[in-house]
């Protein structure tokens, strides 16, 4: 890696993006074929913000080396934020297929087609992200909401223990919990689980709004 892309990357590391930006810059100029600095300006537009440019800089890095596999994934991040899903797929697709293999490209992609609302194809990207990163916590609650809309409700509920498990403050897993509960008519058990999402997170209206309705329920 030249000195240019390590100053550029440490100016990023000190959210210094205007160094970084003159630094990646200076790579571009040094070595206008490589594309590593493109892929690195990429990134740092896509920080700030400048998602539509960043991809412009992505696709410059994939015309100098087709199976550059982080510029696909960058791109598809880009394409994610801007609420381009199919662009996105297609992009990190691109990126699993050039020995980016990773638990997070597949996240991407399952939360991707969750987007579109292609629950079975989010699911299994889900599951496959999982299973190379057991501990992702992000995968496994998505996961389980991607089973909770399938009615698979037993399955999601043990993802969303699971994550409360390693994540006792993670409000939204304590909430689908009660949800499931409810949907099998056991008001008491969804009370409590209201009531955990709601010590965590005062604020949180749907756990608010369970809440209120179990006690309605349990008053009758």
């Amino acid at each position: 890696m030249n000195d240019y892309i390590q100053l550029g990357l440490q100016a990023m590391q000190e959210r210094d993006y205007e160094k970084a930006a003159s630094h990646f810059n200076q790579a571009i100029e040094a070595n206008p074929n490589d594309p590593v600095g493109f892929v690195n300006f990429g990134n740092l537009l896509a920080i700030v913000g400048e998602l539509e440019k960043s991809i412009i800089f992505f696709e410059r890095a994939i015309g100098l080396d087709a199976k550059a596999g982080t510029a696909y994934y960058g791109a598809g991040n880009a394409f994610y934020q801007l609420e381009k899903f199919e662009d996105a797929i297609e992009m990190f697709n691109q990126a699993t297929q050039n020995e980016l293999k990773e638990a997070d490209v597949y996240f991407m992609i399952g939360m991707s087609y969750y987007q579109l609302g292609q629950l079975s194809h989010a699911l299994v990207h889900f599951q496959t992200a999982l299973e190379m990163n057991p501990t992702d916590l992000d995968a496994r609650f998505q996961y389980g909401l991607c089973l909770a809309q399938l009615e698979q409700i037993d399955e999601a509920m043990k993802q969303f223990e699971e994550v409360v498990v390693h994540d006792k403050n993670h409000a939204d897993a304590f909430f689908n919990i009660g949800v499931a509960h409810a949907y099998k008519n056991e008001p008491q058990k969804a009370l409590e689980a209201f009531e955990q999402a709601l010590e965590i997170q005062p604020d949180h209206l749907l756990a608010g709004n369970g809440k209120k309705k179990m006690e309605e329920l349990l008053t009758q």
